[in-house]
């Protein structure tokens, strides 16, 4: 048993397999220094993304060709190589017909770039910055820190709308004030805080407009521009100065009344307000009160 194992040992080709390995390893080395080399050079020139491609193209090709120069090496034949190569891909598109759809639709968001490493995109109600962009797939961070992976091709199916394409946004708030109120004077009082608000933008304007006559209130709507990455901030900022501002002005903010209703043959409830004085000698009466009572 020895002698076979000794034999079997004899007889493979140790410096082939050390020279193959060797191959790969320094195919590695070198398809990584190939491509951050290529990635410095062309980082002024190209987008965050397209970097990522480049790089990964020059890596798999720098590493391709040593991994084929280690098979000839380790005394494979390069025919029978190819010709199993094409026989192993011709199964694996039959077996992944889903990852094939996703590589394809990869292929058209590089070519219609619809947004780009960075971008914040809205996906089926997914909001999140995009941190990569694969063959198959597009990684989100949302918000709340959470990692979500989106298949290329329902990237291509669905609607989606890329919420940091332009410089600037514009936020619109809704309020309602009270039918006996100025419309007009509340409009004035809403743009001049816009020119005061810090994160509002000068340009494009501000405006008001009535959107509707609601049961209760005229209903507003308030717009003013901002940087992309203000937006939050220049929205919440607002939305507090302008209830600020309706309260020291004495602007009526009309809300829901409840009514309660028990039928047309019961009498209708008396309902009193009562100062918290009231309520007190009312959840306490003195002690002539409970004398009388008893």
């Amino acid at each position: 048993m020895q002698a076979t194992i000794g034999q079997v040992a004899s007889g493979i080709a140790w410096g082939q397999w050390f020279s193959a390995g060797f191959l790969l390893v320094l195919g590695i080395v070198l398809g990584t220094l190939v491509s951050r080399s290529m990635s410095r050079l062309v980082e002024t020139r190209v987008s965050r993304h397209h970097q990522i491609m480049i790089r990964r193209l020059f890596f798999y090709l720098v590493f391709l060709l040593f991994a084929v120069a280690a098979l000839r090496e380790a005394g494979f034949s390069l025919e029978v190589v190819l010709g199993a190569a094409g026989i192993l891909t011709v199964a694996i598109g039959f077996a992944s017909q889903t990852s094939a759809s996703n590589i394809i639709s990869g292929l058209f968001l590089v070519m219609e770039k619809p947004f780009e490493i960075g971008d914040v995109i809205d996906v089926d109600a997914t909001v999140g910055e995009v941190v990569a962009i694969d063959l198959l797939s597009v990684k989100l961070r949302t918000p709340d820190n959470l990692y979500v992976r989106i298949p290329n091709e329902t990237l291509i199916k669905t609607r989606v709308v890329n919420r940091s394409r332009f410089p600037i946004r514009r936020v619109d708030l809704i309020l309602g004030i009270a039918y006996a109120e100025d419309v007009e004077r509340v409009s004035d009082m809403l743009l001049e805080l816009a020119k005061e608000n810090a994160v509002s933008l000068e340009e494009p304007k501000s405006f008001v407009q009535v959107t509707g006559f609601g049961a209760s209130s005229v209903d507003l709507q308030f717009s003013f521009w901002v940087p992309k990455d203000k937006y939050f901030e220049g929205r919440s900022s607002m939305m507090i100065a302008v209830k600020k501002l309706l309260d020291k002005q004495g602007i009526e903010i009309p809300f829901p009344h409840a009514s309660i209703y028990a039928g047309s043959h019961s009498e209708p409830f008396r309902v009193q307000l009562l100062a918290p004085e009231q309520q007190k000698d009312k959840d306490f009466p003195d002690a002539n009160e409970r004398d009388g009572r008893n």
